[in-house]
Parts: structure tokens; sequence; C-alpha cells
């Protein structure tokens, strides 16, 4: 782990925030760092949402420290994309429920991980962009693919090759994000609908999202029999019973996340 990336567990709610003043660039520790802590958030059973967020009023993260790329070392360019990669594809495949508060600038792949999300809250003076080929690169951690899948191909270029900045109320207007609050308030508004998370069965809850962003690579024809089996599925763990049982007792369900 490093001191770039805090954590902190509230009930069953994992915030993760960056920390890397002034802007919360990622580095490649940074980057390892969120990869490993996601991994062991699957792990524990307890936690059932994730919120990220970035310290301080300003930015959400401003992305890559350019100074990284200074040098134009083709190995170092190799190890970044795939450590980029491998941080934000493990986020994207956390089996409960990734919040991005967005609570400031949110650029290049501090827009990307937001991306990787399952759902943004931005606050109304956040600003996002992916203006990599400004300086001669391109979005490589899910951005040409994430947004397009998101907002459409026409908005993607529009942002990724004009370089067009978003305000948040564009963002919401498109579907790059779902909420707008006013400043200082995404980290609690994406706390509060996390707390909606926990009255759902978390492996009901892993299940669904599975379904949900397998329409990102396969087809209807065969989602809907996976649909079927998931379902089935879920009778042979605990939540099934409990939460049938609890609706029929009129009790709130006991979640054992197995």
């Amino acid at each position: 782990m490093t001191a770039q990336l805090k954590l902190e567990k509230q009930g069953h709610i994992a915030v993760v925030t960056m920390s890397n003043p002034p802007a919360n660039t990622w580095t490649r520790d940074t980057l390892a760092g969120l990869r490993d802590m996601v991994r062991e958030l699957n792990a524990d059973k307890a936690i059932y949402a994730l919120v990220i967020t970035g310290e301080g009023e300003k930015f959400f993260s401003a992305g890559a420290d350019l100074n990284v790329f200074a040098s134009g070392d083709k190995g170092v360019a190799a190890d970044m994309s795939r450590i980029f990669g491998e941080a934000f594809e493990t986020l994207s495949q956390f089996r409960g429920v990734s919040i991005a508060a967005i609570n400031g600038y949110a650029m290049g792949g501090g827009l990307e991980v937001a991306l990787a999300c399952d759902i943004r809250i931005a606050e109304a003076q956040a600003q996002m962009a992916l203006p990599e080929a400004k300086v001669g690169l391109l979005p490589c951690a899910g951005g040409t693919q994430n947004l397009s899948w998101l907002v459409g191909e026409g908005w993607a270029k529009r942002m990724i090759l004009c370089g067009e900045r978003l305000t948040a109320e564009k963002a919401l207007q498109i579907g790059l994000v779902e909420e707008i609050v006013e400043k200082g308030q995404s980290l609690e508004a994406a706390i509060s609908l996390a707390k909606k998370v926990e009255e759902q069965s978390p492996v009901a809850v892993s299940a669904c999202k599975t379904l949900i962003q397998k329409g990102r690579t396969g087809t209807i024809d065969s989602a809907l029999p996976l649909e079927r089996e998931l379902f089935v599925t879920l009778f042979d763990t605990q939540d099934q019973k409990e939460g049938v049982n609890a609706f029929l007792e009129k009790r709130k369900p006991n979640w054992v996340n197995g």
C-alpha cells in the first residue's frame, strides 16, 4: 500500500481517498496500491461498496504525472500503461458497487479511474476531460472504451479527438455522470448511495453487475442464458434463503455475503 492512497472502512463501505497533492496525480506506486487494495477489498466479505474520491477542494485527480513520460522512454511507457490497465481493470471488476465522488477536476487518468467505477457523482464545479492527445499521448487506461460505452461514439470523439472539456452539467446531460451535487457534497452523496447497497444481497449484486457488464463484450443471446444460470446459482447461497424469508417474515435481512 502507499501513503498516497488512504483507506477508511465505514461499516460495509470502503472509502478510498487519492492523496497526492497538489493534483492527486497517479504514480506507479499509487496505481499498484489501488490494484492491491481493491483485490484485498474483494476478499473482505464485510465490504459491499467502494467509494473513491480526491483529497482537497480543487482536484479529484489530474491523471498521470507527465514528468514520468518526459524522457520518451518506451520501456517506461509500456510499464506505466500496463500498471494503469491493471489498476483500473481491477477496479472495474470489483465484485461490489464502486462509486466515484468527483470533487473537482478529473483529467486524463483522473477521469479514467471514475470511468472504471459503476456510478459517478460530480460536484457542480467539477470539470472533466481526456486531454492526452494535446500532449501527444492517448488515454491508455480504458478511456477510449469506457467513455464510448457510457456516452456514445460522438461525444467520446469530441472529448478525445477534439480535447473538449466538460462541465458537470454537460457531463450529466450526456450520461457521463449520474448525479450532480453542490461543492463539498460528493463524498456524502456517494456514501449515502453506498448505504443503499447495504440493503441489497451482496452476492446478488455481484451477479447482477457481472450480467450488466457482460453487455459490453458479449451479445444479448449469450447473456440471457447466463442470466438464468446465475439466478439458479443464487439458490446455493445463504443470502438467497435469508432474503426471501426476511421479506416473508417482514424483517430486515442479515446478509452474510455467501
